[in-house]
This record gives structure tokens, sequence and C-alpha cells, in this order.
């Protein structure tokens, strides 16, 4: 077997493989088959790469958009590796141009969609070619129980099935529920796979849910915050995303919008922007994320609550991939679980599923969608919530997320407590068919609407009983009923609240009813140096990070295709003065310190001298 270590060194800079890196590629190595389940940023493509420059012949890697694919074949080129991608929007002469190069023994690897496994001209390359092995990148995609189905990820087993030989196969997931993990196995019929799932933790990242009056006042300040860094901003609509953006814009923010109803050149140009650094806030939907592969997001803030925990922990996780503390906001409303709601009974579900699948599944949308929900209105750990949910153990408290870092404060709410089931009890006698915790809020509160009018519900009374409460704190107060086991939600389309016998002791016998009240850490200050870094340094830091963007400019690749964050970080704490010094550095090959090293180094040099610091 090669020197991997030596290979890692070489082409991706790193002196040591991260948790699960080496089992995976030794398996590969070994003709094994893997299954690979590690978090965004935790090195799952290096688990194909490396190995694709070890092994002779082809790798083909099957990943689920053109842009992640281009995204990858890109870094890979400037560490002086060859990789091509075939796709749809290949021209004649550059779809003969790739298929020569992967034809040609220069070329280790070949990214293709596998909408593309099924293309004649394909398939013919792919069966004169020795494919050794075939990397499923998003694996999730095969099954009908993850959040991002692809039906064509279904043929990927067959078409390995096709081929002269059967080459070893790895799957590769960041967010793979057990579930999930068992259909990988299953329908991409992997044999004895070397299993890997080296936890969903991403320690670097601090997780919050807010709760602001006004979001676009509570994101403003936010971004205030962070000065300079670039990030993400989730909506669940298309006009949402039109709204902030436009917000931002009118601000001086340099925000850029994504969403499927832009054209497609105005998407590819606003995500060049992002990804480029010339607008360092992209607010966008969902289709929007899983093609970057940009190192430097320093937050993700999602504007609106998505429909799983799966999407949020895939879409949270882009924040922070170079390792550098990241921030991951998620500004909550009650009004954004009505959206998901919409979202998911407007669907059109999914065409390779019979009606009775469908329902099924439309139904664990709507579990998910509970499971989300209850996450916004947690009270303990953040973190360990998305890590039981995903199967692991987790400690009581992680000490680095909104909710363990809050102050908690007992409030007796007894007297709104009673109004609140006093409501429900009258209007179950009044409308058998009940109402929903947004319903019942507004009656509560005192606000007039079509539907509370027309049951004859605004006339009860309980009907503004709690007008002097926002509508938020009065849904906050059902919500903890419900928890408390003093409502029940009925109904998983549309919920209503029912009373439960416990009800009655806090009606009628005088129980009382105290919850706990969580009050928002103070704001967290950006965090651009690694841990331990002087405040010396951020000078230093900010003269390499013009550098490199000066250098993508030049070479027309994004500015952390050059180094990353962290990579600047270190370079900024440890300041090398020698080409050997350089190399020392987390993430710098010996492709790229040849690139790129005498001007880092010779920008260091005159750091230096400027602050009257001693050289080499």
């Amino acid at each position: 077997m090669p020197d991997l270590t030596a290979l890692l060194k070489q082409y991706f800079g790193h002196d040591d493989f991260r948790p699960g890196q080496r089992a995976l590629i030794e398996a590969l190595l070994a003709g094994r088959d893997a299954l690979g389940v590690m978090p965004t940023g935790a090195g799952k493509s290096v688990c194909y790469q490396l190995p694709a420059l070890a092994l002779p012949g082809v790798t083909l890697v099957i990943s689920p958009l053109i842009s992640l694919m281009q995204d990858q074949v890109s870094a890979l080129r400037e560490m002086g590796l060859m990789a091509v991608c075939i796709h749809s929007g290949l021209s004649g002469d550059a779809a003969r141009e790739a298929y020569r190069l992967a034809g040609s023994g220069m070329c280790r690897l070949v990214y293709a969609a596998p909408e593309r496994l099924a293309a004649p001209a394909f398939l013919r390359f792919c069966q004169a070619a020795d494919i050794r092995m075939v990397a499923v990148d998003e694996a999730h995609c095969v099954s009908q129980w993850g959040q991002d189905f692809r039906p064509s990820y279904l043929g990927i087993a067959d078409f390995i099935d096709g081929l002269p030989a059967r080459p070893a196969v790895g799957a590769f997931t960041a967010t793979a529920t057990e579930r999930v993990r068992a259909d990988i196995e299953r329908l991409l019929r992997l044999r004895d796979p070397c299993r890997v799932t080296t936890g969903f933790d991403r320690p670097n990242l601090f997780f919050e849910v807010l709760t602001p009056r006004r979001k676009q006042d509570a994101l403003l300040r936010f971004l205030r915050e962070r000065p300079g860094q670039s990030g993400i901003v989730y909506c669940a609509t298309r006009k949402t995303v039109e709204d902030v953006c436009q917000a931002l814009l009118e601000q001086g923010w340099p925000a850029a919008r994504y969403h499927a109803g832009l054209s497609d050149d105005e998407r590819r140009r606003n995500q060049e922007d992002f990804v480029f650094d010339r607008a360092r806030i992209m607010v966008a939907t969902n289709a929007f994320g899983m093609g970057i592969d940009k190192s430097n997001v320093s937050f993700v803030v999602h504007y609106n609550m998505p429909k799983d925990l799966e999407s949020y922990y895939q879409e949270a996780g882009r924040a922070g991939r170079d390792g550098a503390p990241a921030r991951c906001a998620l500004l909550f409303s009650p009004r954004d679980v009505a959206t998901a709601r919409f979202l998911i009974e407007h669907s059109a579900g999914n065409e390779a599923m019979d009606p009775a699948d469908r329902d099924a599944a439309r139904d664990k949308e709507y579990l998910r969608l509970r499971q989300m929900t209850d996450y916004c209105k947690a009270t303990d750990c953040l973190r360990g919530r998305l890590l039981r949910y995903f199967g692991e153990d987790a400690p009581a408290r992680c000490g680095n997320c909104g909710n363990c870092l809050s102050a908690v404060e007992a409030r007796d709410i007894t007297v709104e407590a009673q109004k609140i089931l006093s409501a429900v009890a009258r209007v179950e006698r009044r409308c058998r068919a009940g109402l929903g915790a947004d319903a019942v809020a507004r009656l509560l509160k005192g606000a007039r609407n079509a539907k509370l009018a027309r049951l004859n519900l605004d006339d009860l009374p309980t009907f503004g009983a709690l007008s002097g409460a926002s509508l938020a704190d009065i849904r906050l107060w059902i919500d903890r009923l419900a928890d408390m086991g003093y409502l029940v939600a009925v109904g998983s389309e549309f919920p209503v609240l029912r009373l439960t016998d416990a009800a009655r002791r806090v009606l009628f016998e005088g129980e009382r009813v105290v919850i706990e009240v969580r009050h928002a850490p103070a704001p967290a200050k950006p965090a651009r140096r690694r841990k331990g870094a002087p405040e010396a340094e951020d000078g230093l830091f900010e003269a390499l990070r013009a550098l490199r963007m000066e250098l993508a400019r030049r070479e027309g690749v994004p500015p952390y295709m050059v180094f990353s964050n962290a990579a600047l970080a270190e370079m900024a704490l440890a300041r090398p003065r020698t080409a050997e010094a350089f190399l020392g550095v987390s993430g710098v090959g010996r492709v790229k310190a040849r690139k790129y090293g005498p001007a880092f180094l010779a920008a260091i040099a005159a750091w230096e001298e400027g602050r009257g610091e001693p050289g080499s």
C-alpha cells in the first residue's frame, strides 16, 4: 500500500488524517465497499480523491449537481491533479475533449451526475474505461426517506452491475439517520461495506434559536456584529428572498439572491459573486448550497424554520467548513410552522412512488416537521438535540449553544395557563372540530379574523383574555403547556388543541404552573482568528486575506481555493519565514506551496518589517 500520509501532505497539505478517513481509504484501496457518514467539513471528498491517486485506472465520482462537480474539479486542478466533469451543459467540442482526457490515462477522476449514467456516449466510455472505483457523493439522495431523494440515484446499482468488472463502491453523506443509512446500503447494493460514522458533532459551530419580534431588525443586528464576514441567509420562499435581499442592499450590505425563479444566467452570476467574495452575503432558498464548497462561510442564518432537522443541519453545516468558529442562527416564529405545512401540503410529491408510499412519505414529512418545531421551542441543549436526532449520545449541556449560555428564569404563568386552558375548553364546546395553536393564540390576543368570526368564537368570554401579551408569548405559553402535558395537539395535517385530564388540576384544583424562560446570551464577538491567536495578528490576517483575493482574481479561482481562512489564520499566528516552514501550515500542499508560497512569505516578511520585528 502507498504511503498515504505522504500523499495527504503532498496534495492536500495536511499532516494527519481526520477521524475515519484512513479506515475508509484503506478499505477502498483493498477493493472493499465503504459507507462514510461524516459531517460537512470533515473531509469526505479526501476519502475518495486520495484513493483515486493511488489506484490505477479511473475513479468515477457520481455527484448530484453540476456546480458541485465543477467546484471539486477546479479545486483538484489547483492542487495539481487532473480531473474532468462530464455533464449535459458541455458543448460538443468540450464533451469530446472531456472524454479524450478521461480516456488518456492522465486523468484519474471523472465526475458525472447520476442522470448521465444512462447516456449512450457515457456508457460507451465506461465500458471501455478501466474503472477501479465508484464514489457516490450525497448518497442519502438514493433514499425515499431522505430529504433530497433523487429517482436517478436508484439506477446507480444497475449501472455498476453492468460494468465489465465490478469496482469498489464508496458511498458518502453528511446527513443520514439510521433508516437512511440502511437504505443506502440496500439500494446501492454495497457488499460487506466498511462502515464509518465519525459523528455529527461540529464543535466549531455555535447553534442558537432566536424569536425576535421583527426578523429584519434582528438580521441587521446580527450582520452588524460580523463586519466583513461571509455568510448565507436561508429563506423559505422566493418572495422572502426578494424582500430580505432588497432590504440588505438598501442598507448597503453586499448581498446577492438565489432561488429557482431566477434565470440560469442570474443564478450563475450571483453564485459566482458569492464564491468569489464580491457579494459576501447570499440570500437564498434551499435551492442554493449543495453545490457550494466555499470554505470561508462564517455564518448561516435561517430567516425561516426549515421543514426538517436533516435539511437544517445540512444547510447550517455550510458554515465553518474550514474549522474556524462559525455561527448558526435560526430566527423562529410560529408563522414558520404554517409556511412549512403549506409547502408540504402543496408539494407535488415523488412521482416515482405509488400513492400509498407517497402518503406514507408525507406523513413522515409531518413527523419531521414536528421534530424541527420541537427543536425551535426547546429550552435544553440545542447541540444535544441535534446529535440525539441522528442517533448519537450527547451530554446534557454542550456549553457552546444559545440555550446552554442563556440565563434561565423561573416564571409562574398559572393565571395565563388558566385562561389558555379555559379558552381551549370553550372552543371545543362551541366548535367540536377545534382550533390549532395559532388560532387559539389569536383568540386570546383578541385579534379579529374571518375564521373566528365565521365560527362565532369572537364573542367567547376568553376572546381577548390575554390582550396585553404578545402573540409570540401566548404561543410560547401554549407550547409549554403542551410540553407539560396539559394540552395535546391532535391530528397530523391540521392539528388542533385538546385538553388532557391533567388540565383539570390547573383549572379547578389549584395546581401552579411554573416554566423556565431563557434570556439570550450577549452577542458573540466575531471570531476571525484561530483560538489563541493574539490581537496583534489581526493586521497580518487581513494583509494575507487581501493577498489571497489578489491572487484569486489573477488565477480566476475563488479565494478559498487558494487557501482557507483557517490556513490564513495559522499563517498569521505561526508567521513562517522559510519555504519548509510554510509547508508546515495545515492546508498547504507542495503544489500550492510552489505556486503561492513566495508571495505569502514576502507578505509576512513585509508585515514584520513594517512592525519593526526581526526576520529570519
